[in-house]
């Protein structure tokens, strides 16, 4: 994809394995944003070239799909339910910790968890 005409920032990232991520911005608050939501899922983006490469993910855990972020821990990890709720704990498993939705529990349109690694 081309760059919109209105751009006036462009960041490339090219992965190691030859993915190429771009983020395109009109303004200096849109390519904070952008910057900020590319950390928050730059672990997922990896874990996905992982998968399509045959290399597996981690184990989900409580049943749920594992979500990944990176371990630096954005200040903004909202969903379409508001603030997300940071939660750490201990399964069967091992420890765990992540970005729960504000969604009530049992909610249909309840957002998946960010797993933090």
């Amino acid at each position: 994809m081309a760059a919109p005409e209105s751009t006036k920032f462009q960041v490339n990232y090219k992965l190691p394995d030859g993915t190429l991520v771009n983020l395109y911005a009109t303004d200096v608050r849109e390519l904070e944003t952008g910057l900020t939501d590319l950390a928050m899922v730059s672990a997922l983006i990896t874990s996905t070239a992982d998968t399509f490469r045959g290399a597996g993910s981690s184990a989900p855990v409580q049943g749920s799909a594992p979500v990944t972020a990176p371990a630096v821990q954005p200040s903004n990890n909202t969903c379409k339910h508001g603030a997300m709720v940071y939660r750490e704990g201990v399964s069967a498993k091992g420890p765990w910790k992540g970005y729960m939705c504000a969604a009530s529990k049992g909610a249909a349109d309840k957002c998946q968890t960010i797993w933090v690694r």
